[in-house]
């Protein structure tokens, strides 16, 4: 995945930057666990979304009108997804930043 897709890729960094600020302020146990809860929900999202555009990828051939469809389902799931994730990061860090 880290090699082949882009997306990816963006998601591993920010989690990273969001693992990193985590530890720099030193957020309570049951705040790492949302934490890892929505790193783990949006990466396992975007693998799914990858193998779904895989899969209606091979009926290029005979292209539906629902492979689109499909797709644009699978993305936008992985898009809500990292909209909440980035939510709960600042419900957690935005009281951090005010002290």
């Amino acid at each position: 995945m880290i090699r082949k897709e882009q997306n990816f890729r963006i998601h591993v960094l920010a989690a990273l930057a969001i693992i990193f600020l985590s530890g720099y302020m030193q957020i309570r146990v049951w705040q790492w666990c949302l934490i890892i809860l929505m790193i783990t929900a949006v990466f396992v999202l975007e693998i799914m979304n990858t193998i779904f555009e895989r899969l209606v990828d091979m009926f290029k051939p005979r292209l539906h009108e629902y492979v689109g469809e499909i797709k644009d389902m699978m993305s936008t799931a992985v898009l809500v997804t990292a909209i909440a994730s980035v939510i709960i990061a600042l419900l957690i860090f935005i009281p951090y930043w005010m002290n």
